[in-house]
């Protein structure tokens, strides 16, 4: 394990475990940095054949550490290793399998939008509360989410950070199936088993003919300088200082 992420790799399939559960797994620079050198190496690395990306403990993700992104917004923090990770996340060929328990929020959910299959497990629970936090949506989800979703209910989503059941997930195609809990593993497993004996070369062009990348990285390009400009907003700064200090935060001296 590094910088709580634990890597493993067996039959195929290379396991990704978000593990900082005594913090929901909120996701550091450090974690951004592991995960997107393992998809960048995973391209290249002829033993994998498919990626599953879990959380350990009672969460998938509770999304950005906050603590780090007030830093960025007061000037003192970089961005460069969550730009690496999603569009690592765009660019990958091989199949991504998530398996989602529990809260998947911000990024968590954002995430989803490039994975090939997505289980979860009945209580889970998806939200995007970016513009709560006065930022904008990042990895595409943008663009991607109301291509999935349509718009309305897109715009619930990322306007109003309203969450999302794992059944609704389910019946609006943001997830494939939904198991209890306790079998999400099991569910997990048997999904990227049958994935990992496919004809790779066949799973990689399938994968392209379905999706332009390159369109995908270029919107994450457009939404991450809208992104950088609104984490140093007086906006931005009034909501980490919020979220600080346990209240309510005020936007109505900001235009």
């Amino acid at each position: 394990m590094t910088d709580h992420i634990k890597t493993s790799k067996a039959e195929g399939v290379l396991t990704l475990m978000m593990d900082r559960p005594d913090k929901k797994n909120a996701l550091t620079d450090a974690m951004y940095k592991v995960l997107a050198d393992q998809l960048e190496a995973a391209q290249e690395d002829g033993e994998v054949r498919v990626i599953l990306i879990r959380g350990a403990g009672e969460a998938f993700t509770a999304g950005n550490d906050i603590g780090e992104f007030a830093a960025a917004a007061a000037g003192g923090g970089a961005l460069g290793n969550v730009v690496r990770f999603i569009k690592a996340l765009a660019n990958n060929d091989k199949p991504l399998v998530a398996a989602v328990q529990g809260r998947a929020v911000g990024v968590g959910t954002t995430m989803l939008l490039h994975c090939d299959h997505v289980i979860l497990a009945d209580d889970a629970q998806l939200s995007t509360p970016f513009v709560s936090l006065a930022l904008v949506p990042e990895a595409a989800s943008s663009l991607l989410l109301p291509a999935r979703i349509g718009h309305l209910r897109a715009f619930s989503m990322l306007a109003l950070g309203e969450p999302v059941s794992a059944g609704d997930a389910v019946a609006w195609g943001l997830a494939n199936a939904t198991v209890p809990a306790a079998q999400l593993g099991s569910a997990a497993a048997e999904i990227v088993q049958r994935l990992a004996r496919q004809p790779l070369g066949a799973l990689i062009a399938t994968k392209r003919l379905m999706r332009d990348a390159g369109t995908v990285t270029a919107h994450m390009d457009v939404e991450s300088a809208q992104f950088v400009a609104r984490l140093s907003s007086p906006e931005a700064r009034e909501a980490f200082m919020a979220f600080a200090q346990r209240r309510a935060p005020d936007y109505t001296p900001f235009r």
